[in-house]
């Protein structure tokens, strides 16, 4: 699969880049796109909530009244669940939510949603560019020039470029990301794909391994 690379602009530019079949034109497997998403969404949860049981509530442990004759229910402690202020029962306690996944199972995942996004016309190659500071203003204007779309939109940069990050970070639609973060979860989230030029081969080296 041939896409053209444009400019900032959105002029073309003259180049056009092969896709690598092997990652951008598989056949995908929904199971285990399916796998990886949960895997990602449950690893993003820090289990952290947290209630005390009867045995940590801090009350009186004295006996509230006499054991028979009182006419009603026998009750031995204000630490129950039935009065107000009492332990919760079965409530939350911290947990570990994080599970793994088969590295094979990961990529093919990961080839699995970019053939899904080459199939739906979805990716969009761009020149390689640099941000002399943070302005959000100029990355809005190259966004439109792309054409992108202004929802769910996920750049990929070959590495990290802190002025790039910092103009969108202040935009709610659009993501960056270098290529070693990228993941399936963010591929399949994006409506919109932006590959700088030379994404396409780092992910098609990394295939080969």
């Amino acid at each position: 699969m041939k896409l053209p690379v444009l400019k900032i602009d959105g002029t073309q530019s003259g180049k056009e880049v092969e896709l690598a079949d092997a990652v951008f034109a598989i056949e995908p497997n929904d199971h285990a796109i399916y796998l990886d998403v949960v895997q990602y969404l449950a690893n993003q949860r820090h289990g952290n909530a947290d209630t005390k049981d009867r045995s940590e509530n801090a009350h009186s442990t004295k006996k509230m009244g006499r054991q028979k004759g009182g006419g009603g229910a026998r009750h031995g402690s204000l630490k129950s669940n039935i009065y107000v202020g009492g332990g919760r029962v079965f409530g939350p306690t911290p947990r570990f939510y994080h599970n793994k996944l088969n590295k094979k199972v990961k990529a093919l995942a990961r080839k699995s949603a970019l053939s899904y996004k080459a199939q739906e016309n979805a990716i969009i190659m761009l020149e390689p560019f640099t941000m002399d500071a943070p302005k959000t203003k100029e990355f809005l204007a190259i966004n439109a020039a792309i054409k992108a779309g202004d929802r769910k939109v996920l750049y990929v940069l070959p590495q990290n470029s802190t002025n790039i990050y910092l103009s969108s970070r202040n935009l709610e639609q659009v993501k960056v990301i270098s290529v070693d973060e990228i993941n399936t979860y963010a591929i399949m989230n994006a409506n919109t794909l932006v590959l700088i030029d030379g994404v396409q081969d780092i992910l098609a080296e990394r295939n080969q391994r």
